[in-house]
């Protein structure tokens, strides 16, 4: 099943999400979840990152709970706001 995790920073947060930017992406190339797609969510600057934004593959909502749970910028309290959704892919155009 797929799973779409959405969250959003606190405001002013930008200088704590690169101070732990090194350690999320490291943790994300190591976790044994399948990240499908991921990237950061940006202001309407297109430009200011303002949260983050995954599309994983696991087989319950309770691993995916666990996976952003073990994720350095939730340790770190980046992310206000938390939306894990069970996603049901239709389309995908990527090559």
């Amino acid at each position: 099943m797929h799973y779409v995790i959405h969250c959003l920073d606190h405001p002013g947060a930008v200088e704590k999400r690169l101070s732990h930017y090194e350690a999320h992406k490291t943790y994300l190339g190591a976790a044994a979840l399948k990240t499908v797609i991921s990237g950061p969510l940006l202001a309407d600057d297109e430009a200011t990152m303002i949260g983050s934004c995954f599309v994983v593959e696991a087989a319950s909502l309770a691993e995916v709970e666990a996976f952003n749970q073990a994720d350095p910028f939730f340790k770190a309290g980046l992310w206000a706001n938390i939306s894990i959704r069970p996603f049901s892919k239709r389309v995908d155009n990527r090559t």
